[in-house]
């Protein structure tokens, strides 16, 4: 269970590689948010992920913070007990409790997706559908479903909630086919925020008695 949350954060990040466009207005729609998001340099998001399967018995709620530059596919998901680092390059999966790292390569290749890119997953690989506008705390927000092109993905859908305002990804909402739903929903948005280059990346020297498991 310790692995769980990191784990899920990934289902966003699988591979995927056919560009479907099915739905005019959603295609619109999106195409404003991905425009407003490759404007920023590094964003820091808080939020909340929750995931929830009646049939597990499985409902939990936990804070984080994400920092990324989808240019460079640089990213530091920080939740409690564990984080997970990219350079671009290199990626890092730190334990806290098993005071263990593990080193892997990062696919950089155009169909690759990741945590750097998780408010524009849509870009490649599905079809989506708007599904109309709802109305929460005197806000508007756009709400539209993805599926993947690919079958064999572990999901079958992503809902996304959209502020009409901002133009900004408040909600990504991912139907597993298990049974699960992972919900994360964005706390704050703090676009181009200010950070020192060693965010991302994982320095052993600064974790004593920490094994690094290189899986290259």
């Amino acid at each position: 269970m310790k692995k769980i949350f990191l784990s899920a954060f990934l289902i966003a990040g699988c591979t995927i590689s056919v560009l479907a466009q099915t739905d005019t207005k959603a295609k619109a729609i999106l195409a404003a948010v991905s425009k407003k998001y490759s404007s920023y340099n590094i964003i820091k998001t808080d939020f909340t992920y929750s995931i929830n399967n009646p049939q597990a018995k499985i409902n939990q709620t936990q804070p984080g913070t994400l920092y990324s530059q989808s240019k460079t596919n640089r990213y530091r998901v920080i939740m409690k007990g564990q984080e997970l680092i990219s350079d671009g390059k290199n990626q890092w999966t730190y334990l806290k409790d098993d005071q263990e790292v593990q080193l892997s390569a990062v696919d950089n290749s155009s169909n690759a997706l990741n945590p750097a890119k998780v408010f524009t997953i849509y870009e490649k690989g599905f079809k989506y559908l708007y599904t109309g506008d709802i109305r929460q705390n005197s806000r508007i927000y756009h709400v539209i479903d993805l599926s993947p092109v690919d079958s064999k993905q572990s999901f079958f859908k992503v809902r996304l909630t959209i502020d009409k305002l901002n133009k900004q990804v408040s909600e990504v909402l991912i139907f597993d086919k298990n049974g699960s739903h992972y919900t994360y929903t964005v706390k704050s948005f703090t676009p181009n925020a200010k950070v020192s280059e060693s965010l991302f990346s994982f320095d052993a020297k600064k974790y004593p008695g920490v094994e690094v498991v290189d899986l290259r």
